[in-house]
């Protein structure tokens, strides 16, 4: 039987763990890119962490957080090359990619693939938010109508 990191069909799996100052706290962004697609989550971390801190960090919740990550809508990517090209490419590229996020695509796809994520989580709370507060007015009808009966038979 053979085993998956044998197997030729399978895809490469890169992860990544970049923290950034989004102001005003500090944030890490973990994604995940597989076949063309990049699944991304993000976790405040508020004061500036230290190499030690997210290392701990890491082991303690990074299981977690790639469970996140792949519950989370996968975005396209395109694919990313390692070698670095000539500047006047890279140039040309940057403009290219700029005008690409003028037309609506909002930064990289990780950047979209987190947006799509509290974009997923605010529906899922706002809905939520919605049947706690039909319960409840559910609730205090039925009070106010058991209220009505005791008086109504002089209680």
């Amino acid at each position: 039987m053979p085993t998956p990191a044998s197997d030729a069909t399978a895809t490469p799996t890169s992860v990544s763990f970049t923290v950034c100052f989004d102001a005003p706290f500090w944030v890490g962004v973990l994604e995940v890119a597989e076949a063309g697609e990049v699944r991304a989550t993000r976790v405040v971390f508020g004061s500036e962490p230290t190499d030690a801190e997210l290392f701990q960090f890491l082991l303690r919740h990074g299981g977690a957080l790639l469970e996140r990550a792949h519950a989370n809508p996968p975005v396209t990517a395109p694919e990313r090359r390692t070698a670095r090209p000539n500047p006047k490419r890279a140039v040309r590229l940057a403009a290219r990619e700029a005008a690409r996020v003028a037309e609506g695509r909002r930064g990289t796809a990780a950047q979209e693939a987190v947006r799509l994520e509290t974009e997923q989580r605010k529906s899922r709370g706002a809905a939520d938010a919605r049947r706690r507060e039909q319960a409840e007015a559910e609730r205090r009808y039925a009070l106010k109508r058991a209220k009505s009966k005791l008086r109504k038979r002089g209680r």
